[in-house]
């Protein structure tokens, strides 16, 4: 692109940022100003590719580089060899200066070990970093220490979406607690909602995935009735969240709502696609989901069923709304002190990152150029125009630099539920419920975490579907404890003492 080009990409670019009433001091206008007269400071940076390697010279890079005043060096690695080439680069040492990590085993170790910048006493030097939730920070520390900047995403996005229409018409809110939740699939099961004289509903549509990971729907029913998310933590003592009431009360209203047919029966050996799809064909009542999901739920359910309604609210029971926090990024950025060799460079990194969160830049990630990618409308919200060209030249950086939507970028205009899913997956922050382990060190965890969780997990099917007894419960309990359970709790305990935490 020309010159001429760059500098009005830049001026259209600034005036959004003054028209979101970011122009004062400190604010976008100045801060582009801050590199000017300087030489751009070169930049490598390693990181996944996201569908197709952008162009090496585009209008959406060259904006970034000029507004930020450097040139970047951006080695694409296809996901497939990403964990693979990283683990290369830790082990030889030779690394670009942002380099993109997994919160693993194997990045942790090397920030033990000194190889990173520790950033967390930097961070009150940026405006924009600074001002994020401190759980984004939190989920990635180890022993208390910030060494990398993460890819923000949605900490709190689980939801309750279903199918108002069938709910209203029964007479039914939400559910809210255990027993709730067995009324709504008992009446949205048997009461025919759809009114086709068939029973061929169901209250909820369950895949085998359905208690895998932090996206689970047991932890993220239990949590909102009111266990903790994945260990709960009292008085410096752990305890996971399969061992308390409220996860016990949830596992048995399943229990119940299985053996009465008011789940799928074919839940245990269901992919996650089938599942989607039996909501498509207005099959199921209720899901818990990311709260963006409603969305695309509704526009598929049109397809077959062009008065069905889905809503989408917050997860809420007895104790009111709570959700269960996930990590809150898609990896993060290290600073290896091989190829970041001065404090002055970490600086420049970091002010390099703070400025991609300027109104100019959050707008040309999450909604690329205006008159290209999007244009702005009557009600001051925005509106993509070429959607596909934004999935092509915008999307890789979207997706793998820093950006929050909602922050610094105009709202995006969108159906009344899709407005609405954004607005809960961002208001659920505040009633955000951390998982206390998230980032504390366990050996027993890094060796044989999986098999303990898949040994706990195989035991809650079997629980649902009937062939054990709460007494083979309590026994496949004990079995997870004496395999390395107890240890792990133990060593939760240690890290946690030694965290400081109370």
């Amino acid at each position: 692109m020309r010159t001429k080009e760059v500098a009005a990409v830049l001026t259209l670019m600034l005036a959004s940022g003054i028209a979101a009433g970011c122009s004062g001091p400190g604010g976008a206008a100045n801060t582009a100003k801050k590199g000017e007269g300087q030489s751009p400071f070169i930049l490598t940076i390693a990181t996944a590719q996201v569908g197709d390697i952008p162009e090496k010279e585009s209008d959406v890079l060259e904006a970034i580089e000029s507004y930020t005043n450097t040139r970047l060096d951006i080695q694409w690695i296809p996901t497939a060899a990403y964990d693979d080439k990283i683990n290369i680069m830790i082990a030889s040492n030779e690394m670009p200066m942002m380099l993109r990590v997994k919160y693993i085993p194997t990045a942790i170790s090397a920030m033990k070990s000194g190889m990173f910048w520790e950033i967390g006493p930097y961070l009150k030097e940026y405006k924009n970093l600074s001002a994020q939730n401190g759980q984004f920070y939190d989920n990635i520390s180890v022993d208390g220490k910030v060494y990398g900047i993460p890819i923000y995403r949605d900490i709190a996005r689980a939801a309750l979406i279903y199918r108002k229409d069938w709910l209203d018409a029964l007479g039914l809110k939400p559910p809210a607690t255990a027993d709730e939740w067995y009324q709504a699939l008992k009446a949205t099961a048997l009461n025919d909602p759809d009114k086709n004289g068939k029973n061929d509903t169901y209250g909820m549509v369950l895949s085998k995935k359905y208690n895998d990971g932090s996206a689970s729907v047991t932890t993220r029913l239990a949590t909102s009735l009111g266990a903790p998310n994945k260990w709960g933590v009292e008085n410096g003592r752990f305890i996971p969240e399969f061992m308390t009431e409220p996860f016990m009360d949830m596992l048995r209203m399943l229990r119940k709502a299985y053996s009465e047919k008011l789940i799928n029966p074919d839940f245990a050996v269901l992919d996650e696609s089938e599942a989607e799809k039996a909501y498509d064909l207005g099959k199921g009542a209720i899901r818990i989901a990311v709260a963006q999901n409603a969305k695309s739920m509704q526009d598929r359910l049109q397809k077959t069923n062009p008065n069905g309604i889905f809503d989408v609210i917050p997860l809420a029971g007895s104790k009111g709304t709570r959700v269960s926090g996930e990590i809150g990024n898609n990896g993060l950025y290290v600073f290896p002190k091989s190829t970041v060799k001065t404090e002055e460079d970490l600086k420049k990194i970091l002010a390099f990152a703070d400025k991609m969160m300027d109104p100019p830049m959050s707008t040309l990630q999450l909604r690329g150029l205006e008159g290209k990618h999007f244009v702005k409308t009557a009600d001051g919200k925005t509106e993509m125009k070429d959607f596909s060209a934004f999935q092509r030249e915008v999307k890789p950086y979207r997706d793998s630099l820093f950006n929050i939507e909602g922050y610094n970028v105009l709202p995006l205009k969108d159906t009344p539920l899709g407005e609405k899913g954004n607005e809960v997956a961002r208001d659920n922050l505040e009633f955000s419920v951390p998982n206390p382990a998230l980032n504390l060190d366990s050996p027993t965890y890094t060796d044989k975490g999986k098999e303990l969780e898949t040994m706990i997990m195989d035991a809650q099917t079997r629980f649902i579907l009937g062939k054990i007894d709460e007494a083979g419960w309590l026994s496949e309990v004990d079995k997870w404890r004496k395999a390395g359970g107890d240890m792990m709790i133990k060593e939760y305990e240690q890290a946690y003492a030694k965290a400081g935490k109370k």
